[in-house]
């Protein structure tokens, strides 16, 4: 969330949560741009992630 209140009262009339709040003040997108990396680094987590039959976890 940008440090700038337009962006806080938008995010709220969404019901939205915001990945970031470093109370930044830097221009268009540049939370995004950290955001972004976020979101990529979270999917390739995910996408990585073992399942429970692949890694030998015990259904009890």
């Amino acid at each position: 969330v940008s440090a700038e209140a337009g962006h806080r009262g938008l995010l709220h009339a969404l019901g939205l949560t915001p990945l970031l709040d470093l109370g930044m003040r830097l221009g268009e997108g540049s939370g995004a741009c950290l955001a972004v990396n976020l979101v990529r680094s979270a999917l390739a987590c995910h996408a990585g992630m073992a399942s429970f039959a692949e890694a030998g976890v015990s259904e009890k």
